[in-house]
C-alpha cells in the first residue's frame, strides 16, 4: 500500500450529488490534504440501468463547485470489471469462494421461514462444499465467500474498536458471475488498487466494513484504516430527507447558497474546531482539521445555521459582485445592469441566499398590486393620505434627477414628516414606492428606483384616491 495517505470519494451516478455525499467527500478531501496526501475520485457506475451520464456531470460539477479538486484521473468502476474478474478467479481457485446453485425462489423461501422465526436473515449454503466435477455439470449460479465464521475486530478512527462476529453474515454474495462483481467485492479490489490508505464514509457502511475484510484477508490484501462518520439529520433527528433541507447539491447551489458557505456549514456537522470558531476558508479547514474531533452522533441539518454563515459571506461581497449573483434570480424581470447593482446595495445586508432577492426586492424591479387601504396610516383618512402624497410629490418633483440620494431626499422631506407626522407622510410614501407593509425606507428605495420611476409609482398611488379621498371603484 503507498506510503502516502490517500482517500477518496466514491458516490454513484445514480441520482444528483447528495448533501451527504458533499459531506462526506469534505471530510475526505480535508483528512487528505491536512496530511499532505492525495484525495481521488471513483465513479461507481456498475449499476448500468440506473447510471446516467447527467448524474455523473452533476457529481464532478458539484465537487468543482465547492472547490474540492481531486488529485488524478476520474476512475470509473464499470471499465475495472476485467481486473474484479480476475479476482473473483483467484479467489474460486484458492476455493475460498464458491458458485451458488439456489434459486431466487429457494432464497426467498428460505428468507421468509427465517423471518417467520424472528432471525435475521442469513444463507449458510451446502453447495460450498461441491466438488469441482459437480460444480462444472452445473450452469450458472452466483459466486459467494466462504465464511471463515470469525471475530473481526477493527479500530475505527472515530469509534474506537469495532468487532462483530462475521458468522451472522452467512456465505455473503461476491458477484452475480465473473463478469459482474458486486459493491462489496469492487470496492475492496478497487481501494486496493487505488492504493487507498483511509477510507472515511458514512456511519451506514459500517455493516460492509466485516464483509470487505473478510474478503482482504481472503485475497492477502492490506487493510485500510477506516473511519465512520456520523450521517446528518433533520433537525428532528429523524432520517434526512427533502422536507428537512435533505436536497441535493446543486439545488443549494440554485437556491442561492455561496460553495464557501456550504463548506464551511458541512465541516461543521459532526466536527468541531479545537476552539468556538464558526467561520472557516477551506485553506483555514485544512490547517484546523482533526479527524478525532468528529464525533459519533449523527450531525443535524440547520438550516439557520446554513443561511447564518451564508449571510456572513453575502455581506462581504462588493456590490458590483453580489449583483453578478443576483442577475439570475432577476433576469425575469428584463432590468438593466444598474438596477441590479443598487439593488444589491440595498439589500446586500439582508439576504441570507441569493433566492431572497425575489421576496425582499422583487418589487423594486416590478410594483406588485396592492390594495388602496395599504395607503392609510393609522387614523388617517384617504383624503388626507391623497393630500400627504401629492405634497411628497411636489417636493420630490424640484429635486435634481442628479441629486436625488438619501441624503438630499431626506433632507427635504424629514422636516416636512416631522411636522406633519411622520407616519402620516412616511407610511403612504414607502406603500406607494413598494406596495408592501414592509420593505426598507422610502428614502433608500428612492434612491435605487430613481426620480422617474419614484415620481411615476408616487402618482399611481394618488391615482387609487379620487379628490374626496374615497377610493374609485
Amino acid at each position: 500500500m503507498s506510503s502516502k495517505i490517500r482517500t477518496r470519494i466514491a458516490p454513484s451516478p445514480t441520482g444528483f450529488m447528495h448533501i451527504g455525499n458533499a459531506h462526506t467527500g469534505l471530510f475526505n478531501y480535508l483528512f487528505a490534504k491536512k496530511m499532505h496526501g492525495e484525495f481521488l475520485l471513483r465513479i461507481e457506475d456498475t449499476d448500468v440501468e440506473r447510471s446516467k451520464k447527467e448524474y455523473e456531470e452533476d457529481i464532478i460539477n458539484g465537487l468543482k463547485w465547492l472547490g474540492l479538486k481531486w488529485d488524478g484521473e476520474i476512475i470509473h468502476q464499470r471499465k475495472r470489471s476485467e481486473r474484479h474478474k480476475e479476482f473473483l478467479q483467484k479467489l474460486l481457485d484458492s476455493e475460498k469462494a464458491f458458485y451458488c446453485f439456489h434459486s431466487q425462489e429457494e432464497l426467498a423461501d428460505e428468507q421468509k421461514n427465517q423471518e417467520a422465526e424472528k432471525k435475521a436473515y442469513t444463507h449458510v449454503c451446502e453447495h460450498k462444499n461441491l466438488s469441482a466435477e459437480d460444480t462444472k455439470s452445473k450452469s450458472g449460479g452466483i459466486i459467494r465467500l466462504k465464511n471463515p465464521n470469525k471475530r473481526i475486530v477493527f479500530n475505527d478512527m472515530i469509534r474506537g474498536e469495532v468487532s462483530f462476529n462475521t458468522a451472522l453474515l452467512g456465505d455473503f454474495s461476491l458477484a452475480k458471475d465473473l463478469d459482474n462483481a458486486l459493491y462489496n467485492f469492487a470496492v475492496v479490489i478497487d481501494d486496493y488498487e487505488m492504493e487507498i490508505t483511509h477510507v472515511i464514509r458514512g456511519e451506514d457502511h459500517i455493516s460492509n466494513t466485516p464483509k470487505q475484510i473478510l474478503i482482504q484477508e481472503a485475497l492477502g490484501l492490506e487493510r485500510p484504516e477506516y473511519a465512520h462518520v456520523p450521517l446528518i439529520l433533520a433537525k428532528d433527528r429523524s432520517k434526512l430527507s427533502k422536507r428537512h433541507g435533505g436536497t441535493s447539491l446543486i439545488e443549494y447551489k440554485r437556491m442561492g447558497y455561496l460553495p464557501e458557505a456550504m463548506i464551511n456549514f458541512m465541516a461543521l456537522l459532526g466536527w468541531h474546531p479545537a476552539d468556538n470558531r464558526e467561520i472557516f476558508s477551506l485553506e483555514e479547514l485544512i490547517k484546523e482539521f482533526d479527524i478525532s474531533r468528529v464525533q459519533k452522533a449523527g450531525a443535524v441539518l440547520d438550516i439557520e445555521k446554513l443561511e447564518s454563515i451564508n449571510h456572513h459571506y453575502i455581506k462581504n461581497l462588493v456590490p458590483a459582485e453580489l449583483a453578478k449573483y443576483l442577475e439570475p434570480y432577476v433576469e425575469e424581470y428584463k432590468t438593466d445592469t444598474d438596477l441590479v447593482l443598487r439593488t444589491a446595495d440595498l439589500f446586500g445586508d439582508r439576504l441570507k441566499k441569493f433566492s431572497d432577492i425575489r421576496e425582499l426586492g422583487g418589487f423594486i424591479f416590478k410594483l406588485p398590486e396592492y390594495e388602496t387601504k395599504l395607503l392609510i396610516w393609522k387614523g388617517a383618512s384617504e383624503n388626507k393620505t391623497q393630500k400627504s402624497l401629492e405634497l411628497s410629490l411636489s417636493i420630490l418633483e424640484k429635486i435634481d434627477e442628479k441629486s436625488f440620494d438619501i441624503d438630499t431626499i431626506s433632507t427635504e422631506l424629514m422636516p416636512v414628516a416631522d411636522e406633519k407626522g411622520r407616519g402620516d407622510i412616511l407610511w403612504p410614501l414607502r406603500v406607494a414606492l413598494s406596495g408592501l407593509d414592509k420593505s426598507p425606507s422610502p428614502f433608500e428605495i428612492m434612491e435605487v428606483l430613481g426620480k422617474k420611476e419614484s415620481l411615476h409609482r408616487i402618482k399611481e398611488a394618488i391615482g387609487k384616491l379620487d379628490s374626496k379621498g374615497k377610493a374609485k371603484p
